[in-house]
């Protein structure tokens, strides 16, 4: 009993016969999955490989759901939320972005409302950084509790990509 296995053949898949490296080589040098099959059924397990095997319908041709394959007869068909209804002809309002508590928090901080886009959230940062920071004061360190509550509302802004 050999510790290589090779395929025993195409009606057996599944079954494997154990060989030495030696003779599981020259087994595998001579074995043809395809051997016996006719010109036919070789193109048609070609054509059956493209799709795993597996069989399939042509989409939109099912005799019986609509009447006559393709009509349109939309009369059995309900739609209780209005999502196909034809569409009004002025645009809709553009909608304001919503965002989360801890989001419109971070905003609060810049002094920003929930309009602002990325480039006004970075420029506002900025400011408020070279404003508060401690070297553009002199070295006073009384502003430095209001700049960390800038630095980090910004870094939680840029968390959720809104900066």
């Amino acid at each position: 009993m050999g510790e290589f296995r090779a395929p025993m053949g195409r009606l057996r898949e599944g079954e494997y016969f154990c060989f030495c490296l030696d003779h599981v080589r020259e087994y595998n040098a001579s074995y043809n999955y395809f051997s016996g099959m006719t010109a036919e059924a070789l193109a048609s397990y070609q054509r059956d490989a493209v799709v795993g095997h597996r069989p399939t319908w042509t989409m939109g041709h099912i005799e019986g759901a609509r009447g006559k394959a393709g009509s349109d007869d939309r009369s059995r068909f309900t739609d209780p939320l209005g999502m196909f209804k034809a569409r009004s002809s002025r645009p809709a309002e553009p909608q304001k972005p919503r965002y989360g508590i801890a989001a419109r928090k971070a905003l609060d901080q810049l002094g920003l409302d929930e309009t602002a886009d990325a480039e006004t959230i970075r420029s506002r940062y900025k400011n408020m950084v070279k404003r508060l920071h401690p070297d553009a004061n002199g070295g006073d360190r009384s502003l430095e509790d209001k700049l960390r509550e800038i630095i980090r509302a910004y870094n939680y802004l840029k968390s959720v990509k809104l900066a």
